[in-house]
């Protein structure tokens, strides 16, 4: 009768381990991920750059509908397709590279629609300067990566920020103070799948 209640005991403890994961932890994947932006040039355009190297790692609990967001851009892979204007874009006047060279995006506030994550709200850090900044979701995947096995999302976000409360006032008006910002994520599981645990031997017990 012992070994009856203890196999019973154990089948509920792994039932209620089913029932309510632990959060997941997940690496950013740097080749599909990048963040840019887009800005007002003297009422005639919006121009655009992007910055190619990006990390970070994102804690994720399904059930609950929480987690946490670590994002850090390095600066000096901005490119806007024109080696002149991104010598000038990293300079003092702009995104000053060789002293701020890492902004970051740090978020624990998610809501979701359901399934569907929608709004990421977390803080920005550029030029030293560290202000909220809401990340509107535009696509949100959630699958198996059929060529890893790993557990995957992925993310497409924007928001729009006013340039001059981070401090970068150069060539204002003719530059726009409204800049739309934009990410593309995604993420894999941190460690791979665990193989599937034996099932438990039942030993019929003695009455």
């Amino acid at each position: 009768m012992r070994m009856r209640i203890t196999l019973l005991l154990a089948g509920l403890a792994g039932a209620a381990n089913l029932t309510h994961a632990a959060p997941m932890s997940y690496l950013i994947d740097p080749a599909h991920t990048s963040a840019g932006f887009e800005v007002g040039h003297m009422g005639l355009s919006l121009q655009h750059g992007e910055f190619t190297q990006v990390s970070g790692s994102i804690l994720l609990d399904p059930d609950t509908r929480t987690g946490q967001v670590q994002v850090s851009i390095d600066a000096s892979s901005l490119s806007s397709d024109y080696p002149t204007r991104d010598a000038h874009l990293k300079g003092e006047s702009f995104f000053n590279v060789a002293r701020f060279p890492t902004l970051s995006y740090s978020a624990s506030q998610l809501k979701y629609d359901g399934d569907k994550l929608t709004e990421i709200d977390g803080t920005l850090t550029l030029l030293g300067v560290t202000r909220p900044v809401v990340l509107h979701v535009t696509h949100f995947a959630h699958a198996i990566n059929p060529m890893t096995g790993r557990d995957s999302y992925g993310v497409n976000a924007d928001a729009w920020i006013k340039r001059s409360e981070f401090g970068m006032t150069a060539y204002l008006p003719l530059l726009s103070d409204d800049v739309n910002l934009h990410i593309a994520v995604e993420a894999a599981q941190a460690t791979p799948p665990q193989a599937a645990s034996q099932p438990l031997a039942l030993v019929p017990a003695a009455d």
